[in-house]
């Protein structure tokens, strides 16, 4: 197994290698994109802070004995590492991505690509902003690749796709995750308490405007016969909706946001307090450490959902059915960085169906049912 370590340095060189950096490969997405990659050929790096780790989930995913291994332990010795070494491509499933995506992202330009699986929308809008930079340097970073973003995002270019801009557009998105028994992790404690922190927004006249975090909440019949509750909270997935649709309102809900009128009641003043950096912080450690025991997906699919309305009355609805959320988070993100690496894309900041297109959500192994 070989290792790298150490300082970094610095080039101006835009040439990359051919590798493709998993930076968390021994979390839940890591360990599932870093399989996927390594099957379809190309060459995988693990990244992360632990060398024992790093190296059974290489050995996990069919990675040969002698494999590189990256070892850095946070955001800014990764990018270091990725300016001395340039990868092709790097995968961010550190979580914390409102922290890290800038970090890692700018480190892999010029001429390298970024992929990350964020969806609050702090880490999402920010990303996005580096566009033109991304431009100028001829890179390709993509966040929200993953279910959150892509399965309500992908429904709504397809139920716009060759008509003019709609009204009014509503994203629902309902996981089904099996739990896995262990530490909660640090990457999905800090995503968690990250967007409850943003609290609640939607589209009004074309703006983004704050409202209250689980509001419009929604009763939601599957398609499948089954059931859920969704409530609305600021996500990625309300940035994606409103770019690919151009509505001037648009509202998204979330069925991991809770419906029920005593917990809605408890998530404003819970919001405004994470909202305080050093308590946001605290939340964030003390929920990564708590251990929980597995369970089985509480639905048998995962749904993304739009509703999708226009001023003449017309009104269309549409679904994106998939397995574990959780699975298909690593389908959607091995995808995109294939892609990525052999060449297809273009320059700028992207969600992943504005990046590659709707049919992505099928290429990783969704289904659509549309009106």
């Amino acid at each position: 197994m070989t290792e790298t370590s150490g300082t970094g340095g610095t080039t101006g060189e835009s040439r990359t290698s051919g590798e493709v950096w998993v930076v968390g490969a021994t979390g839940r997405v890591g360990r599932g994109v870093t399989a996927r990659l390594a099957a379809r050929g190309l060459t995988v790096v693990p990244v992360g802070r632990s060398r024992e780790r790093m190296i059974a989930a290489a050995a996990e995913a069919g990675l040969p004995g002698d494999a590189k291994v990256v070892v850095a332990g946070s955001a800014e010795r990764i990018a270091e590492e990725i300016v001395r070494e340039r990868p092709r491509v790097v995968v961010n499933t550190m979580g914390a991505f409102a922290a890290t995506a800038l970090v890692i992202a700018r480190a892999c330009m010029p001429g390298g690509h970024y992929v990350d699986q964020a969806n609050d929308v702090v880490a999402v809008d920010r990303l996005l902003a580096l566009h033109d930079e991304a431009v100028r340097a001829g890179s390709a970073l993509v966040t929200g690749a993953g279910f959150g973003v892509l399965a309500t995002e992908a429904v709504v270019a397809k139920l716009c796709e060759g008509r003019p801009a709609p009204h009014r557009v509503r994203v629902d998105s309902v996981a089904s995750v099996a739990i896995e028994a262990g530490a909660f992790g640090a990457a999905l404690a800090a995503s968690m308490v990250d967007a409850l922190a943003a609290g609640g927004r939607r589209y009004e006249n074309g703006r983004p405007v704050t409202s209250r975090l689980g509001a419009g909440p929604q009763q939601l019949n599957l398609p499948d016969g089954e059931s859920a509750k969704s409530a609305g909270f600021a996500s990625g997935e309300l940035t994606a909706a409103h770019a690919a649709s151009g509505a001037p309102f648009v509202t998204a809900t979330s069925a991991l946001v809770p419906a029920a009128p005593p917990a809605r009641a408890l998530l404003p003043p819970l919001g405004r307090l994470l909202s305080v950096p050093a308590l946001r912080s605290f939340a964030a450690g003390r929920l990564a450490r708590v251990r929980i025991k597995a369970a089985p997906r509480p639905r048998t699919h995962s749904w993304g959902h739009a509703v999708v309305e226009w001023e003449d009355g017309t009104r269309r609805e549409g679904w994106l059915r998939a397995g574990d959320g959780m699975d298909y988070t690593a389908g959607v993100t091995a995808a995109v960085t294939e892609l990525l690496a052999r060449g297809v894309g273009r320059p700028g900041a992207w969600t992943p169906a504005a990046a590659l297109g709707a049919d992505l959500a099928t290429t990783a192994g969704g289904t659509f049912v549309l009106d």
